[in-house]
């Protein structure tokens, strides 16, 4: 079982790596193997290669992320609401998410998933 400190230590950073434009850091706190479903119904990206690509592309936003809440460990899961703030074709946007991590024993993040639709994507259209 993965330790709780590691996990929510995790969230943290994938916030703070994101909002330094470091898809590297992002991408290091994934497994090998890992997979991204975002949003969830999408293909996952599988593994580290394709993460890093998927979140290079989505620092290129301008995008910057804040958390809604404190992270909800349960088992080997993080699940952790946040908004996504971006100023995009000259227009503040944010989008309403939240994630879900799930941990390894080792503490590496080896699925992530994004739950957001329409209803949570304001300013844009």
């Amino acid at each position: 079982m993965p330790d709780p400190k590691v996990m929510e230590a995790a969230v943290h950073e994938y916030v703070a790596a994101f909002d330094a434009g470091a898809p590297e850091r992002v991408a290091a706190l994934f497994a090998e193997d890992a997979t991204v479903e975002d949003p969830v119904g999408t293909e996952p990206k599988v593994g580290q290669a394709a993460i890093l690509e998927f979140y290079t592309a989505s620092m290129q936003t301008g995008a910057k992320l804040a958390l809604d809440g404190a992270v909800r460990l349960c088992g080997p899961y993080a699940a952790f609401a946040f908004t996504v703030h971006l100023h995009w074709e000259g227009k503040d946007q944010r989008v309403e998410v939240i994630d879900t991590f799930k941990f390894n024993d080792d503490g590496k993040v080896v699925e992530m998933r994004a739950y957001f639709g329409p209803s949570n994507m304001h300013g844009f259209g």
